[in-house]
């Protein structure tokens, strides 16, 4: 042990959170069944959200987005970021190539995780509150959850991510990760 640092403990599991937004709902459910097949069951998952508040994504996505999120049952150590988001990007890269969609874009997969205190997204953009953590990724706390039940939004959270439905199916999960937690 180190002269002066407090006891060292290893992160406790957290919970895989994916969101997948697209125009299309074959690529929303193929989404959904790749990340099953690789991550195991999906514990939770949102109602499709319409994907109204910006229209950023319109010139490589197209118009009409909607948005589903997932958690799964099997909890992850968070080191694992880095290389879920270099898989998501691949399979992104594969549903492009194997449907003749007119965007450059017909998928885009934001992986991240939950803890009871906050959700972490994975990025490869820097920004000046985004942390690196290897191989091109970074990692933003874009919301963090408060005592009463309220999740908190940053200046730099994406405005559907502040939004009442969001948060209610990001208290489920949270209700879901603490029972697992507790229960183990």
């Amino acid at each position: 042990m180190l002269l002066g640092m407090a006891d060292l403990r290893p992160h406790s599991p957290v919970l895989l959170f994916l969101a997948a937004f697209s125009r299309y709902d074959e690529a929303l459910q193929w989404a959904e069944r790749q990340a099953a097949e690789h991550w195991g069951p999906v514990a939770l998952a949102s109602v499709v959200f319409s994907f109204d508040q910006t229209d950023y994504y319109e010139p490589s996505m197209g118009p009409g987005l909607k948005k589903i999120l997932m958690v799964f049952e099997s909890l992850i150590e968070p080191t694992r970021l880095v290389d879920i988001k270099h898989e998501t990007g691949r399979w992104e890269a594969e549903y492009r190539q194997s449907h003749n969609w007119p965007e450059p874009r017909p998928l885009n997969l934001d992986p991240g995780y939950l803890t009871e205190a906050k959700l972490v997204l994975a990025t490869t953009k820097d920004r000046n509150h985004r942390l690196y953590l290897d191989r091109g990724i970074f990692a933003e706390v874009t919301l963090s959850y408060q005592r009463g039940g309220a999740w908190l939004a940053r200046e730099w959270t994406y405005a559907d991510y502040q939004t009442p439905g969001y948060h209610e199916f990001l208290n489920r999960c949270r209700v879901y990760l603490r029972r697992r937690i507790h229960d183990a």
